[in-house]
């Protein structure tokens, strides 16, 4: 029988322990998160002044060295939002917005009014450094009262971090607009490529990092969560990064492997794009996502009219 863990109301199969943490595959939440989840103050404190410069010092400098490639991505994404809105004018609100780019690129489309909202000092400082309105704060109940209401608001890489991924979102539709659209990105984690190098290859659950990730979502139940107050109406992940550990290039623990391994992501997804067949691209990461394969999963989601 698999082991059962709990605490504090959330219990399920216990999948791993790192660092004194439990993953497990909670019965209440029906998605994967450690236990015990760390305070918001333990968590305000980490991301307010110790992530960027102790666990991601290099985070804002290769978001410059993959600028092209970002803009790719980030052009895409403003694209399906025009298409799903319309042309009339749209305001943005981008949650944990760290260096900026993402703004950058919105507030140089027309139509478009952007706003952010970083916890993290140094990232703040570098947004508003590009001259964007960037908040200082983490979304609660005061910042999202204070902030207003949008057409879009989107989350990059930011749900797997919070102790109450539901609660945010709940914030996040009061501050919607009718029919206006949630866009979230978070990691793919115990994927079936990840299971394969688990069981074939003997890999540990590298992807496992608490206490910075709190939730382990996977392309199910990322859905099911959003689809609480939420239209599903897009998902697809991103390029299966796993695919260079299947092939042998190990680059977990070797960051110039896996820089170079990025590096070559980069340069099919380009490529691509110089080709005209960025449409393509958009039909291979949706039947992936149908495969739960892909590092990461983007799903944009309607807030009721």
């Amino acid at each position: 029988m698999a082991e059962q863990s709990a605490w504090q109301g959330h219990a399920g199969v216990a999948l791993d322990r790192v660092n004194g943490f439990t993953v497990i595959d909670c019965d209440a939440c029906r998605f994967k998160h450690i236990v015990p989840i760390p305070t918001p103050a333990e968590l305000e404190h980490v991301y307010g002044h110790e992530y960027y410069s102790c666990e991601k010092p290099l985070y804002i400098q290769r978001h410059v060295e993959d600028r092209e490639w970002l803009n790719l991505v980030y052009s895409e994404r403003y694209e399906q939002f025009e298409r799903l809105l319309g042309e009339r004018p749209k305001r943005l609100l981008d949650v944990g917005s760290g260096p900026g780019y993402f703004l950058l690129h919105g507030a140089g489309r027309p139509g478009w009014s952007v706003r952010g909202l970083e916890p993290s000092a140094q990232a703040a400082a570098h947004s508003r450094g590009l001259g964007l309105d960037v908040t200082q704060a983490f979304l609660n109940e005061e910042t999202a009262a204070a902030l207003g209401r949008y057409d879009v608001v989107h989350m990059n890489e930011v749900l797997e971090h919070v102790p109450d991924p539901a609660a945010v979102l709940g914030l996040v539709h009061g501050m919607l607009n009718p029919g206006g659209l949630v866009a979230v990105m978070v990691p793919n984690d115990y994927s079936p490529f990840q299971a394969a190098l688990r069981e074939g290859c003997g890999l540990p659950p590298w992807w496992v990092a608490p206490p910075h990730h709190v939730n382990y979502f996977d392309v199910d139940s990322i859905q099911r969560l959003l689809a609480e107050r939420f239209e599903v109406v897009s998902v697809e992940t991103s390029f299966p990064i796993d695919l260079f550990l299947l092939m042998g290039d190990h680059y977990i623990g070797n960051d110039e492997l896996g820089r170079a391994c990025h590096a070559r992501r980069k340069t099919f997804e380009l490529n691509l794009a110089r080709a005209g067949q960025s449409a393509l691209k958009q039909r291979l990461y949706r039947a992936l996502a149908e495969l739960g394969i892909g590092r990461d999963v983007f799903v944009v989601a309607r807030k009721p009219a």
